[in-house]
Parts: C-alpha cells; sequence; structure tokens
C-alpha cells in the first residue's frame, strides 16, 4: 500500500478524532479490525507481501488466535486519540487511551508498518518500549534496526523526496531535461501503481524529457493526485474470499489437528494389541519350559541355564535365575505366560472396538473438511460453550463421574479441579494417572471404588498386573509439596484396594 493512499485515510480519521473503539475483530493470523463507533471497521492486515489499512463497513468477526493478537486485544483499548503517518512514509502511528475499569488499561501506541515484505505490527507502551510485535527483527535480520519486545522502538531510516503536499512549480524545475519517470521516483508517497495513474493523468510518457512546459500540468496532476487518489482504499472482492478462505483455515485446523491426534493415540494402541496378540508364541513357549522344568525337576543342576530334551524329542536350551529352584522357575515362566496370554484375549477384545473407533474418527475428519465456515463457527462456538474436556470422563456402576488424567499436568490439574469430598486414587508406588471419583461427599458403593481403583491400575505402569495396590483418600487428604513437580502429590488417611490393572467392565 503505498504512502499518498495510507495519507488520504489517515487525513479522513484524523478530522473524526478521537473516535470510540468498540473492540477488536480478528479474521485471520495476519489481520486485525478495529470496530469504530459509527465509522465500521479500520481493518489492518499487517502481513507481507501486500499489507492494507483500510476502512471496511459491514460485519468482521474472529477471536484472537495468536499471543500477540491477544496482547494487541488486552492492550490497546479505549479510545483512538491520535492517527498520524510518519512523512508519506508507510508507517502509521495509533494512540489508544487506555481504560478505567477493575483492571485499569494504561495508554498504549500501536505502529503499524505497511513496507511490504517487511510489514510489521507492533505494542508499544507510552515512552515507545515495545511490548509485543508479530514478527520480532533480530540483529542477524537487521544489525541496524532490531524490534524485539523490551527494546524502544526505532522508525525506519530518513529519507529525502519531494512532499507532493507541499510541492512547489519551482522545486519541479531541477528535473528539467529528466524523464517523467525519474521526477515520479523522487515524489515521497507515490510508489509503481500511484505513478502509472499520475502518467495516465498527466498523459505523457513516462519516458517523456521533461521541459518547461510541462511543469505546471505535472504540479496540477500531483496536488490532485494528493487529493484523491483514484485507488480504492476498501477490500477487494478477492481479499475478501482470501480471508474467508484464511478463516475457514484457522477454525477448521484445531479441529483436524484434534481428530489427527486421537486417531494417532489409537493407532499406536492398536499396534500394542497387535504385538500382544503376536506373543501368544512366546507365552506357549514359556508354558513349554514350565513343563520341561516340572518334568525333569529331579535332576536338573543349579545353573543360569539347562539342556533338555523336549516331548518332540528336540534339544532346548532354559534359562534359569540363579538361587530358584527348577520348580519355582517353571512357575516364573507360568505365571508369565499366564500374564501373555491375558494381554493377548484382552487386545482380541478390544482391537475390534479400537478399529471401529478410527473408524468414527476418520469419517469425522472427512466431515470436518467438508464443513463450510458458518458451520466450522457453530461448531466451534458449541465447543466453546462446552468447556475444554480435560482427562479421559467415565462413569461408574453407581452413575458418578470419574476423571482420569492423562498426563503430569492433567494430573495436576484435575486432583486440583476436583470437590474437597471427591476420592482421589492412585496406584500405590507406581507411576501413574490420578483418579477422581466424583463423589461429592456422598457415599460411594464398593462397585464404584473397585471401578475407580482398576482405572488407576489400568493406567499405571502396573498395567496387566493380576493384583495391584490402588490407594484411595478423600481429595482434602491430597496435597502437592512445595517445589513438587505437577502431579507430585503426598497424601494421609488412605485406604488400600487390590484390583486386577485391566479396564473395568463397561
Amino acid at each position: 500500500m503505498e504512502g499518498l493512499l495510507i495519507h488520504a485515510l489517515v487525513r479522513g480519521l484524523a478530522a473524526r478524532l478521537p473516535l470510540r473503539g468498540l473492540g477488536w475483530a480478528f479474521p485471520d493470523e495476519g489481520t486485525a479490525a478495529l470496530l469504530l463507533e459509527g465509522l465500521g471497521n479500520l481493518v489492518l492486515r499487517y502481513r507481507p507481501p501486500s499489507p492494507i489499512l483500510t476502512l471496511e463497513e459491514g460485519r468482521v468477526e474472529g477471536e484472537a488466535k495468536t499471543p500477540f493478537q491477544r496482547l494487541l486485544e488486552a492492550r490497546c483499548k479505549g479510545r483512538l486519540l491520535r492517527l498520524e503517518q510518519i512523512k508519506l512514509d508507510r508507517v502509521v502511528f495509533l494512540e489508544f487511551a487506555g481504560e478505567k475499569g477493575f483492571v485499569d488499561t494504561a495508554p498504549a501506541r500501536l505502529i503499524f508498518e505497511l513496507t511490504g515484505r517487511n510489514a510489521n505490527l507492533m505494542v508499544c507502551d507510552q515512552s515507545g518500549q515495545i511490548m509485543g510485535i508479530d514478527r520480532p527483527v533480530t540483529s542477524a535480520v537487521n544489525r541496524f534496526r532490531e524490534l524485539r519486545p523490551g527494546l524502544p522502538y526505532t522508525p525506519p531510516p530518513p529519507y529525502q523526496k519531494l512532499d507532493p503536499r507541499s510541492l512547489r512549480v519551482e522545486e519541479l524545475a531541477p528535473f528539467l531535461g529528466q524523464t517523467f519517470a525519474q521526477l515520479i521516483k523522487n515524489l515521497d508517497g507515490v510508489g509503481k501503481e500511484l505513478g502509472a495513474e499520475l502518467v495516465r493523468r498527466a498523459d505523457l510518457s513516462p519516458d517523456s524529457p521533461l521541459i518547461p512546459e510541462h511543469l505546471p500540468l505535472v504540479h496540477r496532476v500531483i496536488h490532485r493526485l494528493v487529493e484523491q487518489p483514484a485507488q480504492r482504499t476498501d477490500l477487494s472482492a478477492e481479499l475478501r474470499a482470501a480471508w474467508e478462505r484464511e478463516e475457514t483455515e484457522a477454525l477448521r485446523k484445531p479441529l483436524r489437528e484434534a481428530l489427527r491426534r486421537q486417531i494417532k493415540t489409537l493407532q499406536a494402541r492398536q499396534g500394542d494389541y497387535y504385538k500382544a496378540i503376536e506373543r501368544l508364541e512366546e507365552a506357549q513357549r514359556l508354558r513349554t519350559w514350565g513343563d520341561l522344568l516340572m518334568a525333569y525337576a529331579h535332576r536338573i543342576e543349579p545353573g543360569v541355564s539347562v539342556r533338555l530334551e523336549d516331548f518332540s524329542g528336540q534339544t532346548v536350551e532354559i534359562p534359569l535365575e540363579m538361587g530358584l529352584s527348577p520348580i519355582q522357575n517353571a512357575s516364573r515362566f507360568y505365571q508369565r505366560a499366564k500374564r501373555l496370554e491375558a494381554g493377548a484375549e484382552k487386545a482380541l477384545e478390544l482391537e475390534p472396538i479400537t478399529q471401529a473407533q478410527i473408524a468414527a474418527l476418520e469419517a469425522e475428519l472427512g466431515r470436518i473438511e467438508r464443513l463450510s465456515l458458518e458451520e466450522l463457527r457453530t461448531q466451534n462456538r458449541l465447543i466453546r460453550e462446552k468447556g475444554p474436556e480435560v482427562g479421559l470422563r467415565f462413569s461408574s456402576p453407581g452413575g458418578y463421574e470419574v476423571w482420569v488424567g492423562r498426563s503430569s499436568k492433567e494430573n495436576d490439574f484435575l486432583t486440583r479441579s476436583a470437590h474437597s469430598e471427591d476420592l482421589w486414587f492412585h496406584a500405590q508406588g507406581i507411576a501413574g494417572s490420578h483418579v477422581i471419583l466424583r463423589t461429592q461427599g456422598r457415599g460411594a458403593a464398593l462397585p464404584d471404588l473397585l471401578y475407580a481403583a482398576q482405572l488407576a491400575a489400568f493406567y499405571s505402569r502396573a498395567r496387566g498386573e493380576p493384583n495391584v495396590p490402588v490407594d484411595y483418600t478423600a481429595r482434602k487428604h491430597v496435597w502437592r509439596p512445595r517445589k513438587a513437580t505437577p502431579g507430585q502429590v503426598l497424601y494421609t488417611q488412605g485406604k488400600t484396594l487390590f484390583v486386577e490393572a485391566a479396564l473395568p467392565e463397561g
């Protein structure tokens, strides 16, 4: 956007200052729109390569999508007191009065640099110190002009050009004999497109040498261009269509990524099921070793391994654990085989369920890809109204809600969010999930307690074990020690249940 076009907009708005700002909207990650009372939306398109400052009617929507946009929305409040352009350069200052309230918002300055591929937008305090910037400029990018939070704002380097607003005929005399294009290059605020408009209005060729008879005509044309640039400063249909495409993608992206994460998790789980099924052969081998040890126990000498002839006449080498008798080694092989068989049995049961879940999520992903902009807005609004769902959610046999954390941060959040009389569960002495049985002080029956305890055992490192101790106590008896990391807690008045570390029925 060229300097004279910016000047035309700034001049029109400056005559009506101060203006009341009614809030910000963010159609995409590179656009901010300030709704001005009685005027419409002051739109700042600040991402390269084609920044725009324009006044646009109609409705502009969209929530803040980046940390910088959230900072802009929080700090640039109140009346728009000043709108100023540096000379006719592509740099505009917007001064905001701030707001009084429960928490006061201090006055702030928004600086918009519409400099093509170097376009940028930054929020500064009254002294000019940068508080936030869309695209930080480090010394590695520009060693003469660094722009990042904490530094004072440095304007672009000064330059010398003719100011078309105050241009006199005699100032054109040095360009006699030079081409019209050379004069245009020395006019402040005039770029390629306005230069072409100036050529059209003057009815001169860019390569025409200037003669004294041309100067009055050129002078008049330049002043008319200042008063009425030919270019429109509002948004084109193409730009609006581009906005809609970007907003559609911005709304679709988090929904798509959330579904892909769920699909990836289920696919990893499905891979575990396949591995568990494949280990049935290992279980059979362990049982065979146990049988051979039991059969030849009376003549096996202590050692780290033993070679025996199996029931088909083949020689088999069996590893032994020092310090254990052949019968004890056989017992350990049987236990390991039993765990592998139980895991394979559970995997055979859960694999088709997981496959169906993956298919449902892939179908939902396809539906998300087909949604229109309005449908995406509606879906995102419903998600916001429902609120974020942290952790896994289950329902116990007695109808109580059960929360299960999936990470240290979720464990910490769920435990802090629970009612003081809710019941907290955790596998004893083993890393695992915090589980909350949402009783809120009401008595929970044994099936509810066992259900929550099984979840705590299953979502721990003891998964698959047959007899896991799980401690539980009221949430009010659980606390996080000082300087402990999220998820690390201490507790008192705990009771213990012994359960199988498998998903409970239902």
